[in-house]
């Protein structure tokens, strides 16, 4: 082991913890990791990947991550690739050549991935010896950022017969380290977990009006050389403080999912270099970010939960020196959080309209996530996680995800690509051009429709369009994601299976709201704030940290909400008038709500009514107090 160690990756000596992972592992046993931001996970499956006869199969959910750890690996000259959505039609073949040979000795991929059904398929021919899981966290439904396509590995895993699993996390509780453990029968015994304290990072907590937050961060950071991070709630809060930090001579840019990607990459690479001193962002920023140089983060806007406070202050100190990581604690963020959850909560109406939708259209069928999410007026990611539940019950299952739409520019004339083809082959591309749809210099293909009308398979349709792309006889474009399932049981009474979903979507929204009041019990707290943060994670610490504000004698000032006003008599007759307006995106009391609390909705984003007067009007207010409003509108 500690050869491979010092051939491959340069090392002498393991760090704490990733030993006896790596053991169980080799002895055939499934393992779990809870280790803190930058605790040396990732050596635990990259080092028996070598020591492993088969392929380990590397489940992530970041792409940006895939690339840099692949890049690494194959520097070292290990043989790892990735499959992910950046690839071209060549790249994709020349990973899935490497398979069929058995060279590769990593594969990284999404968790979407595996729901389709033919690469599925491609696995279970393929030696794989691990299975590891990144964020592992995500299986958990009760963890701080569930991803529904999490919730299908265990499953996956036991089909693949995988022999072993190595869950990782930096954020596991008790509570969601026992259900990985359940989920993948890991042992107790193989549940490794490393200390979440770290004596380098300073802990304070300044409670603080709103009016005065803009001022105090700009104090703080003109106290503190280096870079920092600043952690916000909403795309408008992160580039109003990016811009008064910069009028006020502090180098920053903003970085949040509304910004176009490549202006994120740059602003990205420029506090990597060095170029950028503090960037401020939402929550879209620092998984996989290794920085070993940030001195400070500060949480300008209260975080959701204990466990994204811990994720992002792990960002601080990566270098062992002291960093400061600073919550500026403010009541008024407690509305705009608490309305982010209800928001998410899907109607029962809409949960009807759903339901009717994917189980009323026969035994296999395709959906647009975007199209369902408009039509029932549910987010994406509500969507997905509905789905998921209808799979976990086995009334569905994922067969893959495809295009609707493959638009084709000619780039030589029908003569030229048919010339050289057998005559079956040319005959069926001939009918496939004829039967393509012109408009202005595209020729537009619906596979779907054409596989029925031709009486062939859909992947025949879609093979000979790729086909004339790679023989340089088209440029070709796709659009309109679908997913494809096929119902594997009867759902029984859609009365009693929609009132389960709603149960369990106002379970979910409990337990966001009991993880936001764990956040305001930290700002309160009178004891050692360390200590806190490490119990909420199983760890209880022999004596207090010694370097938070509490060691150092500042007094807890509990945050107190202020009482929330009334809506006045003008906004209730700009609420009535936006009702007599009619339209058809705000037609229920909670569509309403959600749009006077500011929060889009898929159908008012489609209908374009963030811009109206009214949107955000009453977002200052509790959401039940706004639904209230628009429920009497």
């Amino acid at each position: 082991m500690l050869e491979t160690l010092r051939d491959y990756f340069g090392f002498e000596t393991l760090r704490d913890g990733q030993e006896p992972v790596i053991r169980a592992l080799l002895e055939g046993r499934s393992a779990l990791a809870v280790f803190p931001t930058g605790g040396g996970k990732s050596l635990c499956y990259q080092l028996p990947a070598l020591m492993l006869d088969g392929l380990t199969l590397v489940i992530s959910p970041l792409i940006a991550l895939m690339k840099d750890q692949v890049d690494a690996l194959t520097v070292k000259g290990i043989a790892a690739a990735r499959l992910d959505s950046t690839l071209d039609a060549e790249e994709v073949r020349k990973v899935y050549d490497q398979l069929s040979r058995g060279t590769l000795k990593l594969l990284y991929i999404a968790p979407e991935r595996l729901a389709n059904e033919a690469f599925r398929k491609r696995l279970k021919m393929l030696p794989i010896e691990l299975v590891a899981i990144d964020e592992a966290h995500c299986i958990s439904e009760w963890g701080h950022n569930f991803r529904p396509d999490y919730l299908k590995l265990a499953k996956i895993c036991r089909s693949l017969k995988i022999p072993r699993v190595l869950a990782l996390t930096a954020t596991a509780t008790p509570k969601v380290s026992r259900e990985i453990r359940k989920h993948f029968r890991i042992a107790a015994a193989d549940h490794i977990q490393l200390s979440f304290h770290r004596p380098n990072l300073d802990l304070r907590v300044t409670p603080c009006d709103a009016g005065d937050r803009k001022r105090i961060l700009l104090d703080r950071l003109r106290e503190v050389d280096g870079a920092a991070v600043v952690y916000v709630t909403r795309q408008e809060t992160a580039e109003e403080i990016s811009t008064y930090l910069a009028k006020n001579g502090i180098s920053s840019r903003a970085y949040h999912a509304g910004l176009p990607a490549e202006f994120r990459a740059d602003a990205q690479a420029g506090f990597m270099a060095g170029d950028t001193r503090v960037i401020v962002a939402t929550i879209a920023f620092g998984m996989g970010i290794d920085k070993a140089n940030i001195r400070g983060v500060y949480h300008y806007n209260l975080p959701k939960s204990l466990e994204n406070h811990t994720q992002e202050i792990g960002r601080a100190g990566r270098d062992g020196k002291p960093a400061i990581c600073e919550l500026l604690a403010c009541s008024d963020d407690l509305t705009v959080l608490e309305n982010f959850i209800y928001a998410d909560t899907p109607s029962p109406k809409a949960l009807v309209n759903l339901i009717d939708r994917v189980l009323r259209v026969g035994e296999v069928f395709d959906v647009s996530p975007y199209d369902l999410s408009i039509t029932c007026d549910i987010r994406p990611m509500v969507i997905s996680t509905l789905m998921t539940y209808l799979e976990i019950d086995g009334i569905l299952e994922a067969t893959g995800v495809f295009y609707a739409t493959y638009r084709a520019r000619l780039l030589r004339t029908k003569d030229q690509i048919l010339a050289g083809r057998s005559t079956s082959e040319r005959k069926f591309i001939e009918r496939l051009l004829d039967q393509g749809e012109m408009k202005r210099w595209w020729l537009y293909f619906y596979p779907s429709k054409l596989a029925e009308q031709f009486s062939v398979s859909r992947e025949k349709v879609v093979s000979a369009i790729s086909g004339m792309e790679a023989a340089g006889d088209i440029i070709l474009e796709v659009s309109g994601v679908r997913q494809g399932y096929k119902i594997k049981k009867d759902p029984g009474d859609l009365k009693v299976l929609t009132d389960r979903l709603t149960d369990l979507f106002q379970q979910r929204e409990l337990a966001d709201l009991a993880r936001l009041k764990q956040v305001l019990n930290l700002t309160s707290h009178r004891g050692c704030l360390t200590a806190y943060l490490t119990k909420h994670f199983g760890e209880t610490l022999s004596e207090p940290c010694g370097h938070c504000d509490r060691c150092r004698g500042v007094l807890a000032k509990p945050v107190r909400r202020s009482k929330s006003r009334s809506a006045s008599l003008e906004e209730r007759i700009a609420v009535r008038n936006l009702v007599d307006e009619r339209h058809a995106a705000l037609s229920t009391p909670r569509q309403l709500a959600r749009f006077l609390c500011g929060l889009p909705s898929p159908a008012a984003t489609r209908a374009r009514l963030s811009k109206h007067d009214a949107f955000g009007l009453l977002s200052d207010l509790p959401f039940a107090d706004v639904l209230v409003i628009a429920e009497s509108a």
